[in-house]
């Protein structure tokens, strides 16, 4: 009977055994080993490859001039051959075709293509902060009558809303007719002195109804009729919606107690949610396109009018505010809704819009646009260029597209990122390790600032089994960068 632990110890030698093989096909390209060509074995040619330079698999940073334990996991040295790396760059590997096809190695062209990319964002529609007003009791008194007895009832500019009794406001009314019965009853008097008091008087009084809510009609009728009003009617200062009612009849309201909210609905926001990485490829100003569950199968289009100079710290997101024009009203607040960005970046990281190249915006409107520079039409502020807001300066052009390669070439480690290159050869081709600066990502491409030259042919598949290698072998790689000083 075979004693125990000589089962182990076989399986052990089977497995050894094979990873020699595997070994030998994968860095020499051809078959294992001929024991019967031992006769004609060149020991010279072993002797100039023996190595000089023994460390760990698990930790390649171990190297030790003689083989041993690893200090850090004890496992045994392994040898690394010195010989094939003096003909190699610290960060090239060199593999024959047939080991590149076991290791089903692919590679695909660096190309110089506009990079492009759809941001896809959720959210909803809110009311246009821009077109809310307020009514609000600008004296004390009691509501007696509120026109619009309900929310959600549309109302125009000027429409009487509230009847409101106010014993200040008799109070002011009275001050006003007597200093105009003071004028007349200065008649003919020489007196400046009297009459520019007077005169002061009245321009007072009215100013000061003007302030209580009284428009300049109902002024003029409270003087040429001497008598005084005891309600007073607020209008709607904007037409709309009432989309609040904050008081009921009856009430005794303070200065500044609010009345109604009223909300032009002809405009809304589109409230977006966008994640970090997509900030790259959004602008104020750009398209986005929209479209809601209540509405299958239409498409609404809107003007980003702003993007949060903060991230949301829970939802580690950006909020995106666009405008829309609603004059049918078919939209409504508090709606849910799916928006889409196409956008372009050139090489610079600016995106491009041929409509905007150029162009000066208005910094609050973005549906201002000029040739040149001057004021806003809305809000007067100067306009901003449209180069400033990061678009790109001139039409896109070829020389202006970035390089690209697919987001399965780079190795990337948070700091670094290393891409693996093939190099021709006619003994095999031979992988070098470059470290590049990566742009924005734009689906299943990544942008690249630096690094690559366009045409160089980048492994997409296999990198980390090429980097591997060189960590076993204690060159640099994606991992150990440091080590190559010491190759």
């Amino acid at each position: 009977m075979m004693p125990r632990g000589v089962p182990a110890l076989i399986g052990v030698v089977v497995v050894a055994v094979a990873a020699f093989f595997l070994g030998g096909m994968l860095l020499g390209g051809g078959s294992a080993p001929d024991a019967g060509r031992s006769e004609g074995h060149d020991h010279s040619a072993e002797a100039s490859s023996e190595p000089t330079v023994w460390t760990c698999s698990m930790h390649p940073q171990i190297q030790l001039p003689k083989p041993g334990k690893c200090p850090i996991c004890f496992m045994d040295l392994i040898p690394v051959e010195t010989g094939e790396g003096e003909e190699l760059g610290p960060r090239q590997l060199k593999m024959s075709q047939t080991a590149k096809q076991l290791a089903r190695i692919e590679t695909s062209p660096v190309r110089k293509a506009f990079a492009e990319r759809e941001v896809r964002m959720v959210g909803k529609l809110d009311y246009d902060e821009t077109e809310v007003s307020y009514i609000t009791a600008w004296v004390p008194g009691r509501l007696d009558r509120l026109y619009a007895d309900f929310t959600g009832i549309r109302v125009s500019k000027g429409d009487h809303m509230v009847y409101m009794y106010s014993p200040e406001l008799l109070a002011a009314q009275e001050e006003l007719i007597q200093a105009n019965r003071a004028i007349g009853a200065l008649g003919n008097t020489q007196s400046t002195v009297l009459k520019s008091t007077a005169d002061a008087t009245v321009k007072a009084s009215r100013e000061k109804l003007r302030l209580l809510g009284l428009t300049e009609g109902q002024v003029a009728d409270i003087e040429s009729s001497g008598e005084t009003m005891d309600h007073l009617i607020i209008n709607a200062p904007i037409g709309g919606v009432v989309v609040e009612k904050s008081a009921r009849e009856g009430m005794y309201v303070e200065t500044g107690t609010r009345i109604y909210t009223i909300a032009d609905l002809s405009r809304l926001w589109v409230l977006l949610e966008a994640y970090e990485s997509d900030l790259p490829w959004l602008r104020y100003g750009q398209d986005v396109k929209f479209t809601s569950p209540s509405f299958p199968g239409e498409t609404f289009e809107a003007l980003i009018s702003f993007i949060d100079p903060v991230v949301d710290p829970k939802t580690r997101t950006v909020s995106v505010r666009a405008i829309v024009e609603n004059p049918g009203l078919k939209l409504k607040p508090e709606m849910f809704v799916s928006g889409v960005v196409s956008s372009r970046i050139d090489g610079e990281g600016n995106v491009i819009d041929e409509d905007l190249a150029g162009k000066w915006i208005g910094p609050m409107h973005p549906e201002v646009v000029k040739d040149g520079p001057g004021k806003c039409d809305v809000c007067g502020m100067p306009l901003v260029s449209a180069e400033s807001l990061g678009y790109a300066s001139h039409p896109a052009m070829d020389e202006d597209a970035p390089l690209l390669i697919p987001s399965s070439a780079p190795l990337i480690t948070g700091r670094r990122a290393v891409v693996y290159v093939e190099i021709p050869n006619e003994e095999g081709p031979i992988f070098e390790g470059r470290e590049v600066e990566l742009g924005p990502r734009a689906g299943d491409l990544y942008v690249v600032k630096s690094g690559l030259s366009e045409g160089e042919m980048v492994v997409t598949n296999g990198a980390f089994k090429i980097d591997s290698e060189l960590q076993i072998r204690a060159k640099p790689s994606m991992m150990s960068p440091q080590r190559e000083g010491r190759e």
